[in-house]
């Protein structure tokens, strides 16, 4: 077996009212080519009112191994769920994952080799798209971060990498519990709420890692599906996230972001050039009637105008704010 079975995981998923989903996960996470002794599942269900718990408690059943636990976390908000799960968990690597993936049996397995083979801190694996339906012609990938979906191919990247953008996400992701000991969890004022868009705990908790020292790795055999709705595949949809997106990335560039990168109208000068270069593309691909390209191109039109509403009418936070706002689930202190 490659990947050290010294290393144990605690698997943690977040989840509100999405029990045919969440049994699926869970049957995929049971099939894992990993020791049944050497893993623990930590579902932490932010208020469902349908029948989560009774899933989770007929899975634990039937598993018996690995361990399947429940938690109960009435406060709104994903990063609430997670954080407390973290809290609580018991395994030297915690690996976190969404109600509607669908792991392949190796991934337990390929995270722990590569945490072995490149002593790395944290591991983003690859995330493909499991599609309800077929996407439309106007989807391409250039777009499928607004569905979770962010294939960053078959090649292992070191992070932080200049050349290649790779942004963990909570669908994919594993790190050493001695890292959340070090900075802790998630931060609550980001992260999904009920009737809401809003993102960045992923990325800032992936900044805020960057900006402590640790390094990680980009592990394309380590592998998820993640379901794609044919709800979300939307024009409409994908807009509203994307600028949503576009202010939640001004935020944080506001305090990760060098002083020393240069900036025109608050906005660094990359993007503006970058905004010009989709302008272009939006126009040259409609007169081809290349449907995803302008769309694409047209769409991070949108979140550059959202990013710019957040960097010159936002409200600023401060990086001590910021790392407070990160400890405050008490993580650091309980997961010793």
């Amino acid at each position: 077996m490659t990947g050290s079975a010294a290393h144990t995981f605690s698997v943690v998923i977040a989840t509100r009212n999405r029990q045919p989903l969440l049994a699926i996960t869970l049957d995929a996470l049971a099939g894992q080519d990993w020791p049944d002794d050497h893993v623990e599942i930590i579902v932490a269900d932010n208020g469902s009112t349908d029948d989560t718990a009774k899933v989770v408690a007929e899975a634990a059943a039937r598993l018996g191994s690995p361990l399947v636990r429940y938690l109960f976390v009435p406060e709104p908000g994903k990063s609430n769920a997670v954080n407390q799960a973290l809290a609580v968990a018991s395994g030297t690597l915690i690996a976190l994952t969404d109600d509607d993936v669908r792991p392949e049996p190796t991934w337990l397995r390929r995270l722990a080799a590569a945490f072995d083979e490149t002593s790395a801190d944290f591991v983003a694996g690859r995330v493909l798209p499991d599609w309800e339906t077929s996407p439309p012609e106007w989807v391409s990938p250039a777009v499928y971060g607004v569905i979770a979906v962010p294939d960053n191919g078959e090649v292992r990247i070191e992070l932080p990498n200049s050349q290649q953008k790779v942004v963990p996400i909570g669908a994919n992701m594993a790190v050493r519990r001695s890292v959340i000991r070090s900075i802790g969890g998630l931060r609550v004022d980001l992260g999904k709420l009920e009737g809401s868009l809003r993102t960045g705990e992923d990325h800032e908790f992936f900044l805020r890692m960057l900006h402590s020292g640790f390094r990680g790795v980009y592990e394309p055999t380590a592998i998820v599906h993640h379901r794609v709705g044919a709800e979300r595949l939307d024009r409409r949809y994908f807009r509203r996230w994307l600028h949503q997106n576009g202010r939640d990335v001004a935020r944080l560039d506001d305090v990760y972001l060098s002083e020393r990168s240069p900036r025109l109208l608050r906005a660094p000068r990359y993007l503006w050039r970058q905004a010009a270069g989709d302008a272009a593309s939006t126009v040259t691909a409609a007169a081809r009637r290349d449907k995803a390209q302008q769309f694409g191109a047209a769409a991070r039109l949108v979140w550059f105008v959202g990013y710019l509403r957040e960097a010159w009418f936002g409200q600023r936070l401060p990086a001590a704010e910021v790392e407070r706002r990160g400890k405050r689930s008490q993580v650091a202190q309980q997961a010793g």
